[in-house]
């Protein structure tokens, strides 16, 4: 069996989790999560942990692969997941107005960006920008969707990056 499967899930306190035949639930302080379970897998809980294993060998990679989402699960509706995000750039400005992020980045137009449900964003500075939320994987969707508005380029560095991110440098054109 794999050995992300066979490592147990400790539910942190406050953290509920119901297993139906078909997906599996948690509940915790910061929400809701659920996910699709497939047939072959069964989730026992038991003494504040979750144990996952699979009735047939085809379907071992699953159950690591489902292991692994509901830990992020656990982890999520506990504490949650941040990304955070950096402008580098002469007049780039991160603001929010209301619930949307307006971003300044150099274009003749300010980027207006409306944060998902469940996901918070917020700005500690103008150059700083903080995603939050329970769900990992809807985190990383939305920093990189704002990233994806002007990703960093390689001469100067200039744009939007995730924070700790090394961006390679390219050598200008000699003349």
């Amino acid at each position: 069996m794999s050995r992300v499967a066979k490592k147990p899930i400790a539910l942190a306190k406050g953290v509920e989790l119901n297993v139906q035949p078909e997906n599996v639930t948690v509940k915790g302080p910061k929400g809701t999560l659920s996910i699709a379970k497939p047939a072959g897998i069964a989730v026992a809980i038991e003494d504040g942990h979750a144990h996952l294993s699979a009735s047939e060998p085809a379907l071992v990679p699953l159950t690591g692969t489902l292991r692994a989402i509901v830990a992020n699960m656990v982890h999520g509706v506990s504490t949650g997941f941040e990304r955070k995000l950096e402008l580098v750039g002469v007049g780039y400005r991160a603001a929010m107005q209301g619930p949307d992020l307006n971003l300044s980045l150099g274009f003749s137009h300010p980027v207006l960006f409306k944060a998902p449900e469940g996901i918070t964003i917020s700005t500690p500075t103008q150059t700083e920008i903080v995603v939050a939320g329970a769900d990992k994987q809807r985190v990383g969707e939305v920093a990189a969707k704002i990233r994806g508005f002007r990703p960093p380029e390689p001469y100067k560095g200039k744009g939007v990056k995730y924070a700790g991110e090394n961006i390679i440098r390219k050598e200008a054109k000699k003349a």
